[in-house]
């Protein structure tokens, strides 16, 4: 076969493909009333829609500090790979959904304009875009799917012509009150409570003269006029402006409100000889093509405040006023989202009162979870992405962190730094703070998260380091965060001299962290001996045991039973910084952990207590220490027997920890530096 035959064989398929004339179904009036009588869900509303759209890509409840969420799926973008997946704000998504799911019960908010507000760069417009993609998909499926209809009319020569309602609206409007209304009390009361419909509204101008005037053509005969309707399936679309609208504020002398509600078709009125005769006005208005779905206000409070008032009727009516036209009923979600400045204006104007009634205020605040932000830059700095350059470990970690601790409110309690505050915040433990006190600190800091660095800039920086020069191969924190402190004199939205000072001040902090971590990765690659882990282990809980409970240790070579030693087990203990007083506690805990995991029929493994596991690696380090002298790369004077033992770290340092050639040995050298110059905790020394 040819490829020309190839590719036309292929178009056959998809002119027949079945889900092709499922998504282009056509039918009567009766039919469409066969698929209601079977499947009442196509009859739902914009909120109804959404709502079930958003539930159908699945939840996942969670508790964090105590806290029950739940993570709703669809905001993931699953049908997209995650490209637009939206992290870290599941309470601020709860809310909406929330919102979602009373509007879908006309328990009142589906009267509302939903307002997100949050900082610059805080997912705002990614969450309505998700929302459009997925109405847009959602349309596509069985479970999605609605129609709309058209009229099959003659024109001045005879000939016949198909002319769509220029709303799209639900063809049940066709059905007068009087027969729609215990149709739809029928069919709700076979629901069961399950799901209420609501077909609310009546027919656009356009479809209200045409019905009309087919009424009194056939003398009021329905099933006649009904006989001109073709329903169709309606799939919802953006860029075919259908259910789907967005308006942007725009200069004001260049803008006026029939970019909103339509405009007159001036070359028809010759034809119809008025302009207010509907077949001489385009129905092509936002508010107009967004019906059955969803209209989205980009920065709404920018708009000029004529503009605004149309939002009114919109909202709390579910009508919009066209020019020479009565009101018109409308089925969308409006959503905008703004700024804080905007949102300030609109609470000082006290001639903007009615529209803060109708407005539901949804705050999307920066992420203030360092698992979280990460997730952003790992998406958009993934390996398949980058093109000839390595990024080091822990870069985009790094950047990530410096971003969140701009964006938290100092701890109030004094015992507690920012970075600590951080790593709560993140999951950690720390010793005297309770999953109770994390949920104090967030309830202390009300505005944590609507002030700082937004992500934008962070990948800006990350761009901007992976393109320079100095980026031979491979991109290391330092290069980044270098990056970082550079461009704060030039950022547009940081004019403060002390928040620059201050947001340097943390870039420090930043510092300072990522040489602890590279400190322990190099440590953890020196003393990479499992075995001798498991053994020291082994020995340690042997003497933990035989002292909490009052007992000798058996000498596994003299076979004599001897006091435990208390040497061994303070030399541990002292590497994660345990106190003397606190050493039975310590122990304690450690003998309840390992009692607690015999009840559930588990084995006891170091690696899953992170403290324990930590101090009997930084033991085994400093047992092993003198045995690979990495000071030696500083003077640069390295035999062959150290080099050896280097490269057998450095080796472990790309296997095990996504280092490369070029920054496994940058990190090498950079820890090597912090040990000559004695930068190390107490309890440590020069290697």
């Amino acid at each position: 076969m040819s490829y020309q035959q190839e590719i036309q064989s292929l178009i056959e398929k998809y002119t027949q493909d079945i889900a092709y004339q499922e998504l282009h179904w056509e039918g009567t009036m009766a039919d469409y009333l066969e698929i209601v009588s079977r499947r009442p869900e196509i009859l739902r509303n914009a909120f109804q829609r959404i709502y079930d759209m958003i539930i159908s890509c699945g939840t996942e409840p969670y508790i964090e500090n105590k806290e029950k969420l739940i993570r709703y799926r669809f905001f993931s973008d699953p049908g997209n790979d995650g490209e637009d997946a939206v992290y870290g704000l599941e309470g601020p998504l709860m809310h909406q959904v929330n919102i979602f799911k009373s509007a879908s019960r006309h328990y009142g908010t589906e009267r509302r304009v939903l307002l997100l507000h949050g900082p610059v760069g805080s997912a705002k417009s990614t969450i309505v875009r998700l929302l459009k993609k997925g109405l847009e998909a959602y349309s596509k499926t069985n479970e999605g799917a609605l129609y709309t209809f058209a009229w099959r009319l003659s024109d001045a020569d005879g000939n016949e012509v198909i002319e769509s309602c220029p709303m799209h609206e639900e063809p049940l409007h066709l059905i007068p009150k009087e027969i729609r209304t215990p149709l739809i009390e029928d069919i709700n009361a076979k629901l069961n409570g399950h799901l209420k419909i609501f077909v609310d509204g009546d027919l656009c101008p356009f479809c209200r003269l045409t019905f009309r005037s087919l009424m009194q053509a056939y003398s009021g005969d329905l099933k006649r006029v009904l006989d001109h309707v073709v329903v169709r399936r309606l799939i919802l679309s953006e860029q075919d402006r259908l259910g789907i609208g967005t308006f942007q504020p725009k200069d004001e002398k260049n803008q006026d409100s029939t970019e909103l509600t339509g405009d007159i078709n001036y070359r028809k009125i010759a034809t119809y000889g008025s302009d207010s005769d509907p077949r001489a006005f385009n129905f092509d208005g936002e508010f107009n093509v967004a019906n059955r779905g969803l209209i989205e206000f980009v920065e709404v409070l920018k708009l000029d405040v004529a503009f605004l008032y149309d939002l009114l009727g919109a909202s709390q009516e579910h009508v919009i006023k066209p020019k020479k036209f009565p009101q018109t009923d409308i089925d969308e979600v409006i959503i905008g989202h703004t700024n804080e400045p905007e949102y300030k204006k609109l609470q000082n104007n006290e001639f903007m009162e009615a529209l803060r009634d109708r407005t539901v205020k949804i705050d999307i605040p920066y992420i203030t979870r360092l698992s979280d932000e990460l997730k952003i830059y790992e998406k958009d700095y993934r390996p398949e992405k980058i093109q000839g350059k390595h990024i080091a470990p822990h870069t985009l970690e790094m950047a990530a962190m410096w971003a969140i601790l701009t964006r938290l409110e100092d701890p109030k309690k004094a015992n507690l730094t920012l970075l600590q505050k951080l790593k709560l915040y993140n999951g950690k433990t720390l010793p005297g703070f309770t999953e109770e006190n994390i949920k104090e600190l967030k309830d202390d800091a009300e505005r944590e998260g609507m002030d700082g660095i937004s992500p934008r800039y962070i990948q800006d920086k990350i761009s901007n380091a992976l393109v320079s020069e100095e980026a031979d191969g491979c991109v290391n924190p330092f290069m980044v965060l270098n990056t970082l402190e550079a461009g704060l004199a030039n950022h547009s939205l940081i004019t403060s001299e002390d928040r620059k000072k201050r947001f340097k001040e943390l870039l420090t902090v930043v510092k300072d962290e990522y040489a602890e971590v590279t400190k322990n990765e190099v440590q953890r690659a020196i003393c990479a001996d499992e075995e001798a882990i498991k053994r020291l282990c082994g020995n340690y809980i042997d003497n933990i045991k035989a002292y909490t409970q009052k007992e000798k240790v058996k000498n596994k070579y003299t076979g004599e039973y001897e006091e435990p030693n208390a040497q061994l087990m303070r030399s541990i203990e002292e590497k994660i910084e345990i106190p003397e007083s606190r050493k039975d506690d310590f122990r304690r805990e450690i003998m309840n952990y390992i009692g607690a995991l015999a009840v559930e029929g588990r084995i006891f493994d170091y690696s899953t207590n992170e403290r324990l596991n930590r101090a009997l690696e930084l033991k085994l380090f400093e047992d092993q220490k003198d045995t690979i002298k990495l000071t030696s790369l500083v003077s640069k004077v390295v035999d062959t027997d150290t080099q050896e033992k280097i490269d057998v770290v450095k080796h472990r340092l790309i296997k095990k920890y996504g280092y490369c050639e070029v920054c496994a040995t940058d990190v090498l050298n950079f820890v090597a530096s912090i040990f000559a110059r004695g930068d190390l905790k107490e309890g440590d020394s020069k290697a």
